[in-house]
């Protein structure tokens, strides 16, 4: 296993079951409130069809999930925080989306699905905090079906010197926002740390490749602040 992110599963974990509550809010400080334009930017460039049946991994609250369900046929969304799919619960019934959706707790690096399951599958905000991105990617390559596509939404790292320099001074402070939430600083200087440590969008592109992707496609978002990355098993 080459270690991505190196802060055990457990510790994870717990993080984000302390942070459940306030995820929504705590992913809208990090992407200066950009997330929901990046969505929206991703789940376009997908094109799904409304036969589609999708994977939605490292689902959190099911923002990406729920997104998904609205226009493909069915979508399973996995996490491995309990807490965290219970916060996505009652934005499923909010938009009355029972029958096209299903929460499954468990490990996005070893998926309980069998091969060539899905026609997308998706992680949007979360490559960053497994441990083995590789493995994760390997897994979703296994569940795809043939000439069906992968898709990444991710924070990535600024090319422009000026962004990049305003983006590393704001990874500095952002933690101390924790005290506005009444959570740990600890815990959004995790979030901190694997948002600006994370693979680069040309190292995300070279894993995928290295996975047997194909056809990778790279879309910088706000001068490269964050990436989506689309590609297919061929």
């Amino acid at each position: 296993m080459t270690l991505t992110n190196k802060t055990s599963e457990q510790d994870v974990h717990d993080l984000f079951t302390r942070v459940a509550s306030k995820y929504d809010v705590m992913n809208n400080f990090i992407s200066l409130g950009l997330q929901n334009k990046w969505r929206k930017n991703f789940i376009q460039k997908l094109n799904l069809n409304p036969t589609d049946k999708c994977l939605d991994l490292c689902c959190g609250t099911g923002e990406s999930t729920i997104a998904l369900a609205k226009k493909a046929k069915y979508v399973i969304g996995l996490d491995f925080n309990q807490e965290m799919m219970d916060y996505a619960e009652p934005k499923i019934k909010k938009y009355h989306l029972e029958n096209k959706m299903n929460l499954v707790k468990g490990d996005a690096m070893n998926l309980p699905f069998e091969d060539s399951s899905f026609d997308c599958v998706t992680i949007c905000f979360g490559l960053r905090n497994v441990p083995d991105a590789g493995k994760t990617i390997a897994e979703a390559y296994r569940v795809l079906k043939k000439n069906e596509k992968f898709a990444i939404l991710e924070m990535s790292q600024p090319t422009n010197p000026i962004v990049k320099f305003g983006w590393k001074i704001y990874f500095k402070i952002f933690p101390y926002f924790a005290k506005l939430t009444k959570n740990k600083v600890s815990d959004y200087q995790y979030l901190s740390k694997t948002s600006k440590a994370f693979l680069s969008a040309k190292q995300v592109k070279a894993l995928l490749e290295q996975k047997g992707f194909k056809k990778v496609s790279v879309t910088k978002l706000t001068w490269g602040a964050g990436a989506i990355h689309i590609c297919f098993k061929e």
